[in-house]
């Protein structure tokens, strides 16, 4: 690791890109694709390799934390300067249902197990895959703290309010959020109110169309949208400041008015 650039300002970038079956080539992609101007770079969720058809097996591309994608996370991440999060499939106690796991490397390290899986829709990501351990997962970067959250997880907002008490001023959002009716218009309105509620960034980078539902978007605390992609590859930035935050933390003390 290495000193911060800029104490108080973060900038991010978005990577909207669609992984695919074969875990070679998404490992191959992230250097080609991860900017050289960013501080945190991140990510699709399953970026290592993409769910597949519904129902069908991932265990067998689940890699531990050592293993040839974060491994190759971590020297991007190193020849970038920066701190990358992308996700991935992880070993879980049992050999059938691996974790999904986010994997962040560089400035910071952590690792983060999706808690919410993916019942919904028509969908059962429980029959594939184990849920992590209930754990809000913050780690700090350059003068922010940032918290993991993966898709799903975007539903809860006890998750969001979890990691806010645990130090998070950032909420990074990895998903592979499956297009369909109301998907979008779901997604954009759940990631502005977990800016706003909890006076955070919100940092939601989603896999694009046709099958997931892009609109990679970065919020301020106050709900304004900084930068959005539609529904196609595209890498989106922005610049964090703390100063923002704690204006509008001030401007809407709403963590200091809680009563429950």
């Amino acid at each position: 690791m290495w000193q911060s650039r800029t104490v108080g300002s973060l900038r991010v970038a978005l990577v909207q890109q669609a992984s695919g079956l074969e875990p070679d080539a998404n490992r191959a992609s992230l250097d080609g694709l991860a900017p050289r101007d960013a501080d945190l770079i991140v990510f699709p969720e399953a970026y290592a390799r993409d769910f597949g058809e519904a129902g069908s097996d991932v265990s067998a591309y689940a890699e531990p934390l050592d293993g040839p994608f974060a491994t190759e996370v971590a020297r991007v991440a190193e020849e970038r300067r920066a701190t990358v999060v992308a996700g991935m499939f992880e070993p879980g106690e049992d050999p059938e249902r691996p974790f999904n796991t986010l994997v962040a490397r560089g400035g910071a390290a952590a690792a983060y197990r999706k808690i919410h899986l993916y019942d919904s829709f028509g969908y059962r990501e429980s029959d594939r895959l184990s849920a992590g351990p209930p754990e809000p997962v913050v780690f700090d970067l350059q003068g922010f703290g940032v918290g993991l959250m993966t898709c799903y997880d975007l539903r809860f907002p006890e998750l969001a309010r979890a990691l806010v008490d645990a130090g998070a001023e950032v909420l990074v959002v990895p998903a592979a959020w499956v297009a369909g009716p109301h998907k979008v218009d779901h997604w954009r309105t759940l990631v502005r109110a977990r800016a706003i509620e909890n006076t955070v960034f919100v940092v939601a980078v989603g896999q694009p169309g046709p099958r997931y539902s892009g609109h990679s978007l970065v919020v301020d605390p106050l709900g304004e949208v900084l930068a959005e992609a539609e529904d196609g590859a595209e890498v989106v930035t922005a610049v964090l400041q703390h100063t923002d935050l704690e204006r509008a933390r001030r401007t809407n003390p709403s963590l200091a008015n809680r009563r429950l």
